[in-house]
This record gives structure tokens, C-alpha cells and sequence, in this order.
């Protein structure tokens, strides 16, 4: 039982790992572009509640392993 705990624990911390990957591309890709200070800066606080939204999917994926981890 146990074990459906950690493999979608897995499955959200690679969902997360993958939209943190996509906001580097992101805010990468706005950074070639030679935007202006201010238009680089609103690229990247457009990105960034993707960016804590992913990380906290990656995060929560990571407990849901742990305690299938420890409880199985």
C-alpha cells in the first residue's frame, strides 16, 4: 500500500523537477533576447510563481516518499 505513496511521491517530484527546468528555459530564453533592465525583470517576477509553485510540488512529492519510505 505503501509503495502507490512513494511512486506518486516520485511522480510529483519529477512534475516539479520539470517546472523548474521550464522556468530556468524561461527566464533563460528572456535573457538572450537583450530585453531592457526593467522587461528582463518583469520576465522573471512573471516566472516566478511558477517557479515557488514548482518547487513546492517538487518538495511535496519528496515528503510523500519519505513517509512511504518510513512507513512501509
Amino acid at each position: 500500500m505503501f509503495d502507490i505513496l512513494v511512486w506518486a511521491g516520485a511522480g510529483l517530484s519529477v512534475t516539479g523537477l520539470a517546472g523548474l527546468v521550464w522556468c530556468i528555459l524561461r527566464v533563460a530564453s528572456a535573457r538572450r533576447q537583450n530585453l531592457s533592465d526593467d522587461e528582463l525583470r518583469a520576465a522573471v517576477q512573471a516566472v516566478l510563481p511558477y517557479n515557488l509553485g514548482a518547487l513546492a510540488l517538487s518538495v511535496l512529492g519528496l515528503m510523500m516518499v519519505i513517509l512511504g519510505i518510513s512507513l512501509g
